[in-house]
């Protein structure tokens, strides 16, 4: 539980220029046949960071004699990602089982003629029911088509200092903070009382709370007929005024997520609360240090229900010359059998159903958070995620380089009014 997939959310901005040069690869209907039994197939598997496939993977050949895999292994998402979408533009280079993180799934699913569809290819022991709902109709595009199989996800619970929370007179134990994180309303009026006593910062980062609240909306930045919605979406509307709002009464810390200075901000005692998605508690272990431990709890609960931030998917692009075959080694690596396994070697959270109620998930603790059951807790939250929004090309860009900078603007002294135009702009500029 210890190694984190710190790139999962590295620079969602990348280039997607030459994206409109014609990729090579037929439709579905021209999906090679399976090899025989006896015929010897080499296949690969592109990731990024850690899926925890690196004992799967032999396990999988051992399974099936005639097949090689070679693993591509990329160190971070962002480099992972461009390289992912030049290999898409140029035709050709792509691996026959390709990794996808959820922030870049927009630009995929926008280029879906580009991959085979999993549910016409994949075998047919493969259900639906195997996964959350919400995880596997996030792979479909908007015809329909299923472009990934569900890796991993990151249900969104709440970390918190206890010793910050008490020493403002607020509850701290993990039961009685729920009605402080009940609501966006009750999280920020928690936060204004928790800086009007202490003079520091309730939470990290501006951005980091608004992209939850945005996420948690029907209608994201672009509805289905890839339109843009910023300008007029009321639930973006209210999500930027009550962020921008409690930034006017001092609870940002005002940090840049993942920068020198936001992880400096863990040991520093910076900010008495974090959006906390599954992985984030080993990022937590990591930058605030042992002399932290125990300090630092997390709870079942997050403001307006529930949320995602994080997890993959497995595709299966149509440059690949033996669909069939990585189609099945992706529909193994994605089986909740399998997804327990890479729980316990990276502590990637599992999206399939049966997964989420075994006893090795439900049982797991985290002494650094106080001995918590962090397993059962993220599997009760990962439950409360709604049906999921519809993004559009362009969504992650607009997140990460426009939305963000434009909330940042807003910490460092621009008004809530000019950073709202900035990122309306910026969104313009995006969609067009």
């Amino acid at each position: 539980m210890t190694t984190i997939r710190k790139g999962l959310v590295l620079a969602l901005g990348i280039s997607m220029t030459a994206l409109s040069a014609a990729a090579c690869g037929g439709g579905d209907s021209e999906v090679p046949a399976a090899a025989g039994p006896n015929e010897h197939v080499e296949l690969t598997l592109a990731t990024f960071t850690e899926f925890g496939y690196e004992a799967l993977i032999p396990e999988y050949e051992r399974l099936h004699p005639n097949i090689k895999i070679t693993h591509r292994k990329t160190g971070q998402g962002g480099p992972y990602a461009q390289d992912m979408m030049t290999k898409l533009a140029a035709g050709s280079g792509l691996a026959d089982v390709q990794a996808v993180e959820e922030g870049h799934l927009s630009d995929i699913l926008s280029k879906s003629s580009k991959f085979n569809d999993l549910s016409k290819i994949g075998p047919s022991a493969v259900s639906p029911d195997r996964w959350l709902s919400w995880k596997y109709e996030a792979g479909k595009d908007k015809n329909g088509k299923l472009l990934g199989y569900g890796t991993d996800i990151g249900p969104l619970a709440m970390c918190y200092r206890k010793d910050l929370l008490a020493s403002a007179g607020l509850p701290s134990d993990p039961e009685s903070v729920k009605p402080l994180f009940a609501t966006w309303d009750s999280y920020f009026a928690a936060g204004a009382q928790y800086t009007a006593k202490t003079g520091k910062a309730w939470f990290d980062s501006a951005a980091q709370n608004f992209n939850a609240m945005v996420n948690q909306l029907p209608v994201g930045y672009l509805d289905t007929g890839d339109k843009l919605t910023v300008e007029n979406n009321q639930g973006i509307k209210d999500a930027w005024g009550k962020v921008t709002d409690a930034v006017a009464k001092g609870e940002s810390a005002k940090l840049t997520a993942f920068s020198n200075e936001w992880n400096s901000g863990f040991k520093q005692s910076a900010f008495a609360t974090k959006a906390c998605p599954a992985w984030m508690l080993g990022v937590i272990k990591e930058q605030a240090g042992p002399e932290n431990a125990g300090k630092w709890a997390v709870t079942a609960a997050f403001p307006g229900g529930g949320g995602n931030w994080g997890g993959s998917y497995l595709t299966v692009p149509t440059q690949s010359k033996h669909p069939r075959e990585a189609a099945e080694l992706a529909a193994w690596l994605t089986a909740p059998e399998q997804q327990i396994k890479a729980f316990e070697a990276k502590g990637n959270f599992p999206s399939q159903a049966k997964a989420l109620e075994n006893p090795q998930l439900l049982t797991a603790t985290d002494a650094y958070f106080g001995g918590a059951k962090i397993g059962e807790l993220f599997a009760e939250q990962a439950k409360k995620v709604a049906k999921p929004q519809y993004k559009g090309p362009n969504d992650g860009q607009i997140q990460e380089n426009v939305a963000s900078p434009a909330l940042q603007s807003v910490e460092q002294g621009a008004s809530a009014a000019d950073g709202w135009q900035r990122l309306v702009d910026g969104a313009k500029k995006l969609a067009r």
